[in-house]
């Protein structure tokens, strides 16, 4: 069955959004296509109907494809925990954590079971696109390796390469990964995509052609850099480096805590022409005139609170709070809000318990059972319906349970402190409900824009597909897709 594979001559250089415009792009040609990535590694996760989480990013390449995220798309995943090392998701569920050594050693026993993700999906579809990891170029990682060339081969997959010339050195980047591969490897790569040029492509005739010539390699266009890519939803804790927010008059502040995790919820807060989003960073406080403080989802609770203190951060939202200003605590965030955080069984690090923030009258007592679902809710202060999932380890019950964030099939979900402006919620992608959004933010003295939050991404993607269309040949890459 038809499948193309695209590899990046590194990190971040937009293999993502290559692979979510090329699956638009094929459905709009009437192809069934599904997105697939063997090993991802991100803390920002989506929860599929059954009940599995994979990378973010293949959930925006699902809906690109018009299709329902499912564990298939993203059969290993890794979710880095600091020093603990990483939690290693096999199909949708927590296998174990393990350092990066003694993972080395369970990566090739995992290739059978990607495989058979792969398979599955190419069954049910006409055309299956993956997306690597990192890059080829990794040679000394290529021993077991299940998420670029060692993929490739098993499955006889086709690869295009894409380099990132924004970054600069992209005629290095393409010609030195195909001196480094192996010739087998290299014999894999059919293909290069030169991707986020700024200005007049044809400036960059010469250096195209000097690619194809020292490489072999055709090429299948220059793509322009695409500015929309803000509009959608971001994987890599790189893009929380790009600008948010519009600048506009409501301040919201949110910590850039170390292992930030699942930070896409703040996109639709991002798009608010009204909403000013600060991600406060190492070194900085927190803005005195912020309407409202979001402490975010964390893969290393514990670890992060350490690490929110270590920045004098718990200062500056004490203060915060005793001037009357709002605090949200997301997932991991709302554990740090409240008293302490217990973790016996050293599931996210070292066996212990922490203190923490005591902003909200609760506690935490972290399980290994992890919860994953997505959730219908009902917003407790506005009766505003949202739409979410949960992904977390960990209960947390208190007094302040009593006033819930939400209520979830009759039930409260999260906290909510007696004067209400501090708030805690394990709900995830909360505010791409409109008309949540715009109800929470009134509540904060601001105005919403009124727009649709998953219009605007659907919007987003055709416009990316268009892009593409006109500069890269995408009938092309089709073909050799088979």
């Amino acid at each position: 069955m038809p499948a193309l594979m695209i590899q990046g001559t590194g990190s971040n250089v937009g293999k993502s959004l290559l692979v979510a415009g090329l699956c638009r792009a094929a459905r709009r040609r009437g192809l069934r296509v599904a997105p697939f990535k063997p090993q991802n590694m991100s803390n920002n996760a989506a929860v599929t109907a059954e009940g599995g989480e994979i990378g973010r990013a293949q959930a925006l390449q699902a809906l690109a494809a018009g299709l329902a995220p499912e564990v298939d798309m993203n059969p290993v995943l890794l979710k880095p925990e600091g020093k603990a090392g990483a939690q290693i998701i096999v199909r949708g569920q927590r296998l174990t954590t393990l350092r990066a050594r003694d993972y080395a050693a369970l990566k090739p026993t995992l290739l059978p079971r990607v495989l058979e993700s792969f398979e599955r999906l190419k069954t049910a579809h006409d055309l299956v696109i993956v997306e690597g990891a990192g890059s080829p170029a990794e040679v000394n990682l290529r021993a077991g390796d299940i998420a670029n060339m060692g993929f490739a081969r098993a499955a006889g997959v086709p690869v295009v390469l894409a380099g990132d010339i924004d970054r600069g050195g992209v005629i290095a980047q393409m010609i030195g990964t195909q001196a480094v591969l192996e010739s087998g490897d290299a014999a894999q790569v059919r293909g290069f995509i030169i991707n986020k040029f700024r200005g007049d492509p044809r400036l960059f005739d010469d250096g195209y052609a000097l690619i194809a010539e020292r490489t072999g390699w055709p090429g299948f266009g220059v793509l322009p850099y695409f500015p929309g890519a803000i509009r959608l939803p971001a994987e890599d804790t790189q893009d929380l480096h790009r600008p948010r927010g519009t600048g506009g008059a409501l301040r919201i502040a949110c910590l850039a805590l170390p292992r930030i995790a699942n930070f896409d919820d703040l996109d639709p807060l991002a798009a608010e022409p009204g909403v000013d989003l600060v991600m406060v960073r190492p070194g900085q406080a927190i803005p005195g005139d912020a309407a409202l403080v979001i402490v975010p989802g964390s893969k290393s609770t514990r670890g992060d609170l350490a690490a929110l203190r270590a920045q004098g951060w718990d200062i500056d939202l004490h203060a915060h709070a005793r001037r009357g200003g709002a605090v949200l605590g997301l997932c991991g965030g709302y554990q740090m809000l409240g008293h302490g955080i217990a973790d016996p069984e050293g599931l996210e690090g070292t066996p212990g318990e922490t203190m923490g923030l005591g902003l909200l009258n609760v506690a935490t007592l972290m399980r290994p059972h992890k919860r994953l679902a997505l959730v219908r809710a009902v917003h407790a202060a506005s009766g505003e319906p949202m739409a979410g999932y949960e992904i977390h380890l960990g209960e947390t019950d208190g007094p302040d349970r009593a006033a819930p964030f939400a209520i979830v099939a009759g039930r409260g979900e999260g906290a909510m402190s007696p004067s209400g402006r501090i708030m805690g919620s394990y709900l995830h992608g909360l505010f791409a409900a409109d008309g949540f959004r715009a109800a929470f933010l009134r509540a904060l003295g601001g105005t919403a824009g009124g727009t649709s939050y998953a219009a605007g991404v659907e919007q987003t993607l055709d416009e990316l597909a268009t892009h593409m269309e006109a500069h890269l040949d995408i009938a092309g890459l089709l073909a050799l897709a088979g």
